[in-house]
């Protein structure tokens, strides 16, 4: 114990010379290959990140009918807060690494609050989608009872506002009483390590849940396939296509593993900052660690929302008609330029082939047609 005791017992020159915070110079402690390399990933992922929850929001936004189911509202909000998380993470990461920017402990706390806020509302948004998903499974008679949009809007709700209070405690006081010499966090300048054990411990507890909902799913869907394998058998149709909770089990798997793989890192780092005291290496390590809670933002959309045949369908047919109103946009000013009928009836057979109608008499009744 006494070894751990000896940097909080240091005097304030000892440990300033010790650890020299002049400009946050003692957070700043990426080298030029490691900006370069960090650089890259986030230039590279925070757009695919913002394209990928930005198509998805847009997909749901305009179909009435996925706004109007919980599992979609679920999965717009895990996509909102990764296109916060691509923004507020990539611009503040890459002004306070790449370019040294201090722009004082208020606008920090407030730029780190965002990315706290995006990534706690990203890893909830995932608990929801689970819960979501074990109710459907668990509860399928009654899953439209008990999960209506009401109930979803509500739970929406506390979430952001949750949320958002734990990731702006810093900026409203909670922050590390000695500035920025130790015993604050040697990964967050201005940061309380109580603040971080507390944070670090939420998204446990978040993360942990998520676990059990996965599980609990999948021995449901093996104890539903266990009791189907007898009728299956005697209707010969038992081996033909591979059981469902095998599928499930690959899917969830891969899901899990993706999400433990890009956060258990920087938990660990964390964890580790409020026992010990990090060296220069290993907040280098955290650097690059924490990236991989935007590549998690970017594989999101993949795993949770491509994946849905309605949001697919969706998709595709806004695609469709937005292709159709441009070639009808582009029709439209071929005949307000041409002149005659002769030319409107040849303009109508190339463009709309299919149209049998020439009672069609104005360019509005060919558009509506």
């Amino acid at each position: 114990m006494e070894e751990w005791e000896v940097p909080t017992s240091l005097s304030a020159t000892e440990a300033k010379a010790n650890w020299s915070c002049e400009n946050l110079e003692c957070y700043m402690v990426l080298v030029e290959a490691e900006k370069t390399a960090i650089g890259a990933i986030c230039f590279l992922a925070g757009p695919i990140t913002l394209l990928e929850n930005a198509l998805v929001l847009w997909v749901i936004a305009a179909t009435a009918t996925l706004r109007r189911r919980p599992s979609y509202l679920f999965i717009g909000s895990l996509a909102l807060a990764d296109v916060f998380a691509s923004c507020f993470f990539t611009t503040s990461f890459l002004d306070f690494h790449l370019f040294r920017r201090n722009d004082g402990s208020t606008a920090y706390l407030f730029k780190l609050g965002g990315v706290t806020m995006a990534f706690t509302s990203s890893v909830g948004s995932l608990l929801l989608t689970a819960l979501d998903r074990y109710l459907c499974i668990h509860q399928a008679s009654r899953y439209k009872v008990l999960l209506t949009r009401r109930r979803a809007l509500l739970s929406l709700l506390i979430l952001w506002s949750t949320t958002t209070f734990i990731s702006f405690l810093p900026l409203m006081g909670w922050t590390c009483s000695t500035g920025l010499t130790p015993p604050c966090s040697r990964l967050f300048p201005y940061i309380n390590q109580g603040y971080v054990a507390c944070w670090t411990s939420f998204i446990l507890v978040l993360l942990a849940l998520i676990l059990w909902a996965y599980a609990l799913i999948l021995c449901k869907a093996h104890r539903h396939e266990s009791s189907m394998t007898s009728l299956q058998t005697a209707a010969g149709t038992g081996h033909a296509r591979m059981r469902m909770d095998i599928r499930l089990a690959r899917t969830f798997g891969l899901i899990l593993l993706i999400l433990v793989s890009c956060w258990l890192p920087v938990l660990s780092f964390m964890l580790a900052d409020v026992s010990v005291r990090l060296s220069d290496t290993q907040q280098r390590a955290f650097a690059f660690c924490s990236t991989l809670c935007l590549v998690n933002s970017a594989v999101n959309p993949l795993l949770y929302a491509l994946r849905c045949r309605d949001l697919r369908v969706a998709l595709l047919q806004l695609l469709q008609r937005l292709c159709k109103t441009r070639r009808c946009k582009t029709l439209t000013e071929d005949l307000t330029l041409s002149s005659g009928e002769d030319k409107f009836s040849a303009s109508c057979e190339v463009e709309m082939p299919r149209i049998r109608t020439p009672q069609l008499n104005t360019v509005s009744e060919m558009v509506s047609s």
